[in-house]
């Protein structure tokens, strides 16, 4: 029988800040586009079709129990882990990258399914090995291994960025589900040899992002044109911006990959800082309301669902932000809700539908 509290319980907080985010990326990229030959379909279209399309499956995802997810969790995982697998042999190469599978009317990204299957597994693992006085390093060895398979497959295509976002939801989750100062800081150290090890093992436009990030001065009009570029679209918005399809470095071609990378860059220039601290107080609210579903949440695997959604969106908005002003390399992460994508949209949707869906269910025992 239904119950009517999922109706009484709906999370309409949480589904109109989502929309909010969105229609202002959606704006965004049309004025980003604007110049663009308008011979195919405008890419602001394309994403209201993504973005329809993702707060359809958000809907479906809410209308069934989250807890039932646990028991396909792994399942889930290495389907995931298959497509993975699948894009390395068979996928489509773009940019010196094969990162995508190509469904004819959609290119699927396997890396952002990921994502989510590393979420509902941690969450499942966690959920179900609680310590009360923290993890130990000999105790991870097991979600270690979970992890470190979609991380290396990744690493093949190449998509540095990709497997940085699942590290660090992996990261974060293990964080909340508690550690021992002595496992804390030997996952400081293992980290920190691996990245000394993993220099060696990046391509040379990988190493080159990193150099550039140091000093993007060096090769102005080559590696370092895309953050500097992105710095003086940010910096000529002043305070009140350029004003709506004004902006100039996105207008004259500037500035590069501007709706996708650097969506941001676009809007700080016409909205200026107090367009973009509004934007910024709309995803910090977003976070909020995520951990805040969390804490609410009816048991543990929905404790951990929310917290693992939260940290994907939040280390987007980290990371892509960082980027587009200089203060980490660039390394293709999109930001949230704003960047165009098809998988990315539909991928943060179905975060959205899970976070919705603990919320709902946090009377229902």
């Amino acid at each position: 029988m239904f119950d009517r509290r999922l109706v009484s319980n709906f999370d309409w907080v949480l589904l109109l800040t989502v929309l909010l985010l969105a229609g202002i990326g959606v704006a965004n990229l049309y004025s980003a586009t604007a110049s663009w030959n308008p011979s195919a379909t405008p890419l602001y279209l394309k994403q209201l079709l993504w973005l329809s399309g993702g707060v359809t499956i958000a809907l479906i995802v809410c209308l069934f129990d989250y807890r039932h997810l646990e028991f396909f969790a792994v399942h889930f995982y290495w389907v995931s882990v298959g497509l993975l697998v699948y894009v390395l042999v068979l996928g489509k190469t773009s940019m010196g990258a094969t990162r995508w599978i190509n469904l004819g009317f959609f290119n699927l990204q396997p890396g952002e399914v990921i994502k989510i299957g590393m979420i509902l597994l941690l969450a499942r693992i966690f959920a179900k090995t609680a310590n009360p006085f923290g993890f130990g390093l000999l105790e991870l060895w097991k979600p270690a291994l979970w992890l470190l398979l979609p991380v290396i497959l990744i690493l093949k295509e190449p998509d540095l960025g990709t497997a940085m976002m699942v590290i660090f939801i992996a990261a974060s989750m293990l964080l909340f589900a508690g550690l021992k100062r002595g496992t804390i800081i030997g996952l400081t150290l293992i980290g920190a040899l691996l990245s000394l090890v993993g220099w060696f093992g990046l391509h040379d436009y990988q190493r080159a992002r990193i150099r550039t990030f140091m000093n993007p001065e060096a090769d102005p009009l080559g590696s370092g044109y895309h953050i500097i570029q992105s710095k003086i679209a940010i910096g000529s918005g002043g305070f009140f911006g350029k004003g709506f399809i004004q902006g100039t470095q996105s207008q004259l071609s500037f500035l590069p990959e501007r709706h996708t990378d650097f969506a941001f860059s676009v809007f700080a220039e016409e909205w200026g800082f107090t367009g973009s601290f509004v934007l910024l107080m709309l995803y910090l609210f977003l976070i909020v309301w995520g951990l805040y579903v969390a804490r609410r949440a009816a048991d543990r695997f929905g404790l951990f669902l929310a917290v693992g959604v939260t940290a994907m969106i939040f280390w987007h908005i980290v990371v892509n932000l960082g980027m587009v002003i200089g203060l980490l390399p660039v390394v293709g992460v999109p930001l949230p809700l704003f960047s165009y994508g098809g998988t990315s949209m539909v991928t943060t949707m179905i975060g959205v539908g899970l976070l919705m869906n603990v919320s709902m269910r946090r009377f229902m025992f």
